[in-house]
């Protein structure tokens, strides 16, 4: 019998409670804590994974450096005098040619995201970019504008609703995105024992689309129409609760949305007029709730999308309402503790794209790198980052990124991203970390608070954590120690000024963590950050977008791209784990018969896709899960590039989804990347003679 260590898993956002028994270094075994008030036992594959992560012996353990095409170990205090020495000399060159890119684990590393400034600072850089742009960037600025604070997150209250619709999204898999949501099939289940109902909106019969009540197919990229037949709909049936007080604008949106044809929407995307009716009936008799997440936002109207899920929400009087869309009031606030965010304070030089809470478009970086003249990227410092993978035209980047005169890369490995640095610092385990759910907790479906000690130390004495790294490399550009308290000192302060005002000592004692119960209603009047306090509906941004807007009827005979995610991958940053990548092939192009059969294609042959940008060969899917006209590709493969050091993920490389998206394709009112609805054609693959 080992010693049992509490944690809360951090690799997705679930934020699960997790017992681990450990005897000396060795796991025993990784479990659910059923003590933990938000997870409740719940655990999913990914958990195991943080023994895989940990004990990989692909796993960097030493800073790295490149010479040629050859990586040698050196000593930490080699990396860092030799990266601020060439760092510097690239700021006197030209003190405007450095940037950052900040990759998805950052979002759950405290320590992380209480430090990365420090890096930024001595930089001097108005060259951010991070993956916030790839995937969530539309939700931000819809809360930026209506609720006055970008990290203003309304969730659905799934555990007192009576229906909930999800466009766009995939809980079973994901566990919630920008809803923290544990357990979901459980929450599913006692939703439906009480009456309630689950409607699946989405262009494949995802799994969260399998175990719903109703699953309507629709469109890819073709939301934005769908959504405004549906609040036309709502606002016709007056909500049996009034809208509050504090809401301002619905009659001119109601305005503007009557030059809508019904039909010609509801043709463009695919979805009946009953089904229509039907969820606005759902909607305004309520408890209701809708939720949109990654499909809403990977594309081009991705912030009209997330604007107008938000109205839904309101005209039909769900808004802080209990089984409803409410506001989590977290141990450790954020909406307190953050600025509420900036839009279009400065112009990125190729483009002339706007910046979005203080960054560009990740898919401008390969612009930025590529474009001579004054500004040019030369220095970029990469942070948990594979944006080779996971942004736009990814081949595109990685050939900029070989032009650079300095990469550095803090990363636990040497993937298809961190292959081009010059340098790579790798962050001790993560079991030798502590953790505290900082963003994702105040997004969770019950106020917790939750701490992890590291349950191992550190394997060696001279390994740095993730924001010793970012302050070491602060120190070595500026030549300034960074003096500020540590990150669990931080913690305890934050936590001591929240709206519980308990001490970090206090919720170590709880070591399933410290419930203050579901997210309360009546609070969003207090929480809001607007100017005026009240959430203007008729955001002027928003409505000149929406006055522009035209209905399309997607080209016939065009097959369109959509992605996906398995719940037993996060990204590209699990790709290593044997565990996670055993079984089935993954990696393959979902389409349905009716379009295979012209082709040739029977399940398990290879296809070839081609877009404008690029192709890939991948092995077809033949599947009647997927809406006819429309293929999948996941996202988060491919890691067969030279110079990869991750064997298993070698194994199983698959192919990346972002060799065929295009760098320019955007939403215009946040910068986000529009990954999905990419026009695609799709052939039997030709094999060459053996």
């Amino acid at each position: 019998m080992g010693e049992i260590h509490h944690r809360t898993c951090h690799i997705c956002e679930a934020n699960c409670g997790v017992l681990v028994e450990v005897e000396g270094r060795r796991v025993l075994s990784i479990k659910g804590d059923p003590d933990n008030p938000l997870s409740r036992g719940h655990i999913c594959p990914k958990a195991t994974a943080l023994e895989d992560l940990q004990n990989d012996p692909d796993r960097l353990r030493r800073p790295q450096k490149r010479v040629g095409e050859d990586w040698h170990d050196i000593s930490w205090e080699q990396a860092f005098r030799e990266i601020g020495e060439k760092t510097r000399a690239i700021l006197a060159r030209d003190p405007a040619s450095t940037a950052t890119y900040i990759g998805n684990p950052n979002a759950h590393s405290y320590g992380n995201a209480l430090n990365a400034h420090h890096l930024t600072k001595a930089l001097g850089t108005k060259n951010q970019f991070s993956a916030s742009t790839v995937d969530q960037m539309p939700h931000q600025v819809a809360n930026l504008l209506l609720y006055g604070h970008a990290s203003m997150f309304g969730i659905p209250d799934i555990d007192r609703t009576e229906t909930l619709i999800v466009i766009g999204g995939n809980p079973m898999a994901s566990n919630g995105s920008v809803w923290t949501v544990p357990d979901f099939r459980n929450r599913v289940r006692a939703l439906k024992a009480r009456g309630g109902q689950l409607v699946v909106i989405d262009p494949r019969r995802t799994e969260t689309a399998k175990i719903a009540d109703r699953h309507l197919f629709v469109k890819p990229a073709s939301d934005v129409f769908l959504l405004v037949a549906l609040l036309k709909a709502v606002m016709a049936r007056r909500p049996f609760q009034p809208v509050q007080d504090f809401v301002t604008g619905l009659d001119e949106v109601a305005a503007l949305l009557a030059r809508f044809d019904d039909a010609a929407c509801l043709a463009a995307s695919g979805v009946s007029a009953d089904d229509v009716a039907w969820m606005a009936e759902r909607l305004t008799a309520g408890p209701a709730a809708l939720y949109g997440r990654l499909g809403i936002a990977t594309q081009r109207h991705g912030t009209l999308n997330a604007w107008l899920i938000a109205l839904i929400n309101i005209a039909a009087g769900q808004l802080d309402r209990e089984g409803g869309t409410v506001f989590p009031i977290p141990a450790l606030d954020t909406i307190s503790m953050l600025p509420r965010g900036s839009l279009g304070k400065f112009t990125s030089r190729v483009s002339g794209h706007k910046s979005v809470l203080g960054e560009f478009p990740a898919a401008a970086l390969a612009e930025e790198i590529e474009t001579e003249g004054p500004g040019q990227i030369k220095a970029l410092f990469v942070v948990a980052g594979n944006p080779v993978l996971s942004t736009p035209n990814g081949p595109r980047l990685d050939k900029a990124l070989a032009g650079l005169d300095l990469m550095v890369s803090v990363d636990m490995y040497r993937n298809a991203t961190s292959r081009r640095a010059h340098y790579i610092l790798p962050p001790t385990g993560p079991l030798e970390r502590d953790h505290y759910g900082l963003f994702l907790l105040p997004m969770a479906v019950r106020n917790i608070a939750a701490y992890s000690k590291p349950t191992l130390e550190r394997e060696d004495p001279a390994a740095l954590h993730d924001w010793e790294i970012l302050r070491g490399l602060a120190q070595a550009i500026s030549g300034q120690p960074v003096q500020e308290p540590t990150p669990r000192e931080a913690l305890d302060h934050l936590l001591k000024t929240g709206p519980y005002k308990v001490s970090l000592a206090e919720v170590e004692a709880a070591p399933s963590g410290l419930d203050f119960g579901a997210p309360k209603t009546g609070v969003l009047p207090e929480r809001l950050r607007s100017d005026d306090q009240t959430v203007a509906c008729a955001v002027p941004a928003f409505m000149e977008a929406l006055a522009a807007l035209d209905v399309e009827v997607p080209e016939s005979g065009k097959l369109t791209l959509i992605g996906r995610r398995h719940l037993r991958t996060n990204n590209s940053w699990l790709a290593n784990s044997h565990r996670l990548t055993k079984g089935p092939n993954r990696c393959t192009l979902m389409i349905h018969p009716q379009d295979a059969a012209p082709l040739g294609l029977a399940d398990g042959d290879l296809a070839t896709v081609r877009s404008s940008s690029g192709e890939v060969t991948i092995p077809a899917e033949v599947t009647d899960d997927m809406m006819p006209g429309t293929v999948s590709i996941p996202h988060g493969w491919g890691h067969d590039l030279p110079g990869m050091a991750m064997q298993v993920a070698r194994a199983r490389a698959g192919v990346s989804a972002n060799a065929l998206t295009e760098s320019g394709a955007l939403d215009p009112l946040s910068g986000n990347a529009a990954l999905s609805g990419v026009q695609v054609e799709v052939a039997k693959a030709e094999l060459e003679a053996a």
